[in-house]
């Protein structure tokens, strides 16, 4: 699960690079996440990975390192991103157990 295991063609790698920079489809995450991941061409084990927030899986993957704890954001809110921020709590939920 490093920078050089990263699949530069993974569809989730897109899907999340995308998700952060735009509005409209970070509201999709949030509203359609099922049919978002469809439209990006995840594999079951992507989507699988994501609807768990399986951070782990998704490093194994091939998701970029970087973008992990961007998923926490995704699905917990990027305010006030402090180690006590929810998003926080759950990359560190997910990434020590």
């Amino acid at each position: 699960m490093g920078i050089m295991q990263t699949d530069k063609t993974l569809p989730c790698n897109r899907l999340i690079f995308e998700v952060r920079r735009e509005a409209r489809l970070r509201q999709r995450f949030q509203g359609d996440l099922e049919g978002l991941m469809r439209e990006y061409g995840l594999s079951e084990e992507e989507k699988q990975a994501l609807r768990q927030v399986d951070l782990k899986r998704l490093g194994d993957l091939g998701v970029h390192p970087y973008f992990l704890p961007q998923v926490t954001r995704l699905f917990r809110g990027a305010r006030h991103n402090h180690n006590e921020s929810e998003a926080a709590q759950l990359y560190a939920e997910k990434m020590l157990k």
